[in-house]
């Protein structure tokens, strides 16, 4: 017991009503008082002492226990108006037959059977927190092996579309250099492979947007890879005549100058790092380069119409009576109108996607 209270002390001193809960924690609760509080305690022991207006006037009142197993050594409380909670934790869980080491109880000492727990409640309620702790922790590896699956799928596909895109610019510009205006005209042979693997892996990214592996809006990937395939698997892919004209430079070296900057931005953007030049280009280039792309696309289709006219290619047969086909060439010319329409509204997601990113900086500036 405490040794540290003298005979004077012990005189003055009132004792209280202390009722006490059993469960996963040991609940006192001390009521009808108000208290400045003093707690002292071992591992085995604790003292309460408090200076207040209770039962018998403005006095110094106290209690002591002597617990029958050890307990933790952190106390906690909380006072209100009517009472004190003082929570103390057990070492080991489990039933205790009784609160004290005595036998006798304390007169000042009584279960509180209004929130009292016995033995199968109290091992009902530690089981039920073991099982929503389990429960927690279990749907937290789940989400965290989620996001790290996810994390590193998408590290892997930007890192691989930068690298074809970015061989590609490399290649088209050396070629322009060593080669010159010659190697405008040998662009499809010489690059189509690598493109034709880009831009089938492009379609990932619509699939991304749909089931929510990244924030962004379908119907712009969607316009944006629909596009791109249509101009590189019809009208470059399937009319040879198209293969040797300079408009595939064009349209392939402005693909890939906006997708060197795009696909490292998002790589880094999985590792939670920011590149401000990088930003910045990737923010930017398009606004030049994105409508230059769809003028060349625009430019491609119009030199494809007449091919589509003679070859009949994709054409419509009517019946014999009627004894004519409707030409591919009318969907071109529809085409051409979509292609401004999706400009617009690429042109205006990928403008407010720049506000608001330099919106969001200035704000953090600030």
């Amino acid at each position: 017991m405490f040794r540290i209270l003298t005979s004077t002390w012990m005189k003055m001193s009132f004792t209280f009503q202390v009722t006490w809960i059993h469960g996963f924690h040991l609940h006192l609760v001390i009521k009808d008082i108000f208290l400045k509080i003093f707690l002292w305690h071992f591992i085995c022991d604790i003292l309460f002492v408090a200076q207040g207006h209770g039962a018998k006037g403005q006095n110094e009142y106290k209690f002591s226990l002597d617990f029958l197993l050890p307990v933790k050594p952190q106390v906690s409380y909380k006072s209100t108006q009517r009472q004190v909670n003082i929570t103390v934790h057990k070492i080991q869980r489990g039933w205790w037959e009784r609160l004290t080491l005595r036998e006798r109880k304390p007169v000042f000492l009584a279960p509180d059977f209004d929130r009292w727990l016995d033995e199968s409640d109290a091992e009902m309620e530690i089981r039920e927190k073991e099982e929503k702790k389990n429960r927690l922790k279990a749907s937290r590896q789940k989400e965290e092996g989620f996001v790290s699956l996810k994390t590193v799928f998408l590290i892997v596909y930007n890192l691989v579309q930068f690298l074809g895109f970015s061989w590609i610019f490399i290649n088209m510009t050396v070629r322009l250099f060593i080669i010159g205006i010659d190697s405008l005209y040998d662009t499809f042979h010489t690059i189509s492979d690598v493109m034709f693997f880009c831009q089938i892996l492009a379609l990932v990214e619509v699939l991304n947007a749909a089931f929510g592996v990244v924030k962004t809006g379908v119907i712009p990937t969607l316009i944006q890879v629909v596009g791109r395939n249509f101009i590189l698997f019809i009208i470059f892919g399937s009319l040879e005549e198209m293969h040797h004209k300079p408009v595939v430079f064009f349209v392939f070296y402005l693909w890939s100058a906006i997708e060197i900057f795009r696909y490292p931005f998002y790589m880094l953007g999985c590792f939670n790092t920011e590149w401000k030049t990088l930003t910045w280009l990737r923010y930017t280039v398009w606004m030049p380069l994105y409508p230059l792309g769809v003028l060349a696309e625009a430019l491609a289709v119009i030199q494809s119409i007449p091919i589509f006219d003679e070859s009949k290619l994709f054409s419509i047969p009517l019946t014999k009576v009627i004894g004519t086909s409707v030409s591919f060439s009318y969907f071109l010319y529809i085409y051409l109108v979509l292609m401004f329409l999706g400009l617009f509204i690429n042109f205006s997601h990928l403008y407010k996607q720049r506000k608001r990113r330099f919106r969001t900086k200035k704000r953090k500036a600030n």
